[in-house]
């Protein structure tokens, strides 16, 4: 069984740069509060790093 991770969006992408706005985005989050299930694929992990400080990450 693959591990997945859970990836809450915590702080707004408002005044953010439109490259990580896109990259929250692609994940799949839209609001604030947002939770979304994901494989733990390195490409999830490497925009899960650019966008950390928006984001709060768990292992399920």
């Amino acid at each position: 069984m693959s591990k997945k991770l859970e990836i809450t969006l915590t702080r707004s992408v408002i005044g953010g740069k439109e490259r990580q706005r896109e990259t929250v985005k692609a994940l799949g989050l839209k609001k604030i509060r947002q939770s979304v299930v994901r494989e733990d694929t390195p490409a999830i992990r490497g925009m899960v790093d650019k966008v950390s400080h928006l984001v709060t990450v768990k292992e399920v």
